[in-house]
């Protein structure tokens, strides 16, 4: 297969954009990806699209990017896979490219999770994700199914409320310089554990926002980089992981297996261990999903993640910053942006321009997990082709 490279990144901010649509957001993340291109770029130039979006009330998704983006003439893929939708775009797009089957390739994420009311927003949205036979009528939506895995976690391993309010007060403190993310305020440990109990453990202040948002990526094959950058960041490798849907068919609640088979399969592709990952950015939809993926990670030893974070090494200025942007929880998290988002700003940590930069970085790692902690999607990047 032929190596890939992002040459082109840009995304909206996260907000609750009441008075914009999808329609309206899409574009606005591809025009910000096309003025990233540093030799420019033609849009006869893309080939093929891939789509990434959970749900929309503005009806078909493949054509609405199509139609708002005046792409009427490539092929479009519409790609849907809960909270990991967004980072298996990416891997679709990949092996498009790698493959030989296109050139240049367009990836957008898009969400618009504030088109409907707070009370009802996780159990419309829940429903698409989730075990709708036995999870879903108990009420076992995000919060709730994410909480299982964090009591448990919090049982058997030395981490507190604490520790995970510290995940939480590192990445507001990360988002303030993020002029996209939503939340840029700090807090502090105090404020996370006295904040209203959403489900146990999880306050108000462990869990992440609603948010609205879109991002997009450009990617290319290595004949024609060069037509586009001198400065690329290379698609290392790719990885997808499953696991059992339903909580009572779950053999241990304190790993995520589908996160474990998706590092194992993106490492691998890199040729890399993850000692070698300088920064990351972690699923962290709820605080405690941070610490745990560290350890799916690689980047801690089981039961490790308490110490870990305690440490400050995923702090920047630490050994291995984690959500240099915010995170889910400060950045904000539209499920079909998220993950392309994420590259998105490793796409700038990488080149030496992001806003909360990390210094002297060459190699990172994106991940998601989705829906009943069943699918999972990791991403390396690299300066260095490989």
């Amino acid at each position: 297969m032929r190596r890939v490279a992002i040459v082109g990144a840009g995304m909206t901010a996260f907000k609750e954009h009441f008075a914009l649509g999808i329609k309206d957001l899409i574009p606005m993340a591809v025009s910000e990806m096309v003025a990233s291109v540093d030799k420019g770029l033609d849009r006869s130039d893309i080939q093929a699209a891939w789509f990434g979006e959970l749900t929309t009330t503005d009806g078909f998704p493949s054509g609405i990017l199509a139609d708002s983006c005046d792409l009427l003439d490539i092929p479009v893929t519409r790609v849907e896979n809960a909270c990991a939708t967004g980072n298996d775009a990416v891997r679709n797009a990949t092996f498009a490219v790698a493959s030989g089957a296109f050139d240049v390739a367009l990836v957008v994420g898009a969400d618009k999770v504030r088109e409907s009311s707070s009370r009802s927003t996780f159990w419309e949205w829940a429903k698409l994700t989730r075990d709708v036979a036995w999870d879903y009528p108990v009420g076992l939506v995000a919060p709730a199914n994410f909480a299982l895995h964090a009591a448990r976690y919090l049982h058997e391993s030395p981490a507190t409320r604490e520790h995970l309010a510290m995940v939480a007060v590192k990445n507001h403190k990360h988002a303030l310089p993020n002029p996209k993310a939503q939340l840029r305020y700090e807090i502090t440990v105090e404020q996370v554990l006295s904040a209203p109990m959403v489900v146990a453990p999880f306050g108000l202040l462990d869990c992440t926002p609603q948010s609205d948002g879109a991002a997009a990526l450009l990617i290319v094959a290595e004949d024609v980089v060069d037509r586009y950058t001198d400065h690329p960041v290379w698609v290392r490798g790719v990885g997808l992981g499953l696991d059992r849907v339903m909580h009572q068919h779950k053999a241990d609640l304190t790993t995520f297996p589908a996160t474990v088979k998706a590092a194992k399969a993106a490492y691998a592709m890199a040729g890399i261990g993850p000692a070698e990952i300088d920064l990351a950015e972690v699923h962290d939809c709820f605080s405690a999903v941070e610490l745990i993926s560290y350890e799916d990670l690689g980047f801690t030893e089981r039961f490790g993640a308490a110490a870990y974070v305690e440490s400050g090494a995923t702090t920047v200025g630490g050994a291995r910053p984690v959500n240099a942007s915010g995170g889910l929880k400060a950045k904000g998290h539209p499920p079909g942006a998220t993950g392309v988002a994420q590259c998105v700003e490793l796409f700038e940590q990488l080149r030496g321009e992001a806003s909360n930069q990390v210094d002297g970085a060459t190699t990172a790692l994106a991940h998601n997990i989705g829906g009943p902690t069943a699918v999972s999607a990791v991403t390396v990047l690299s300066s260095a082709k490989g």
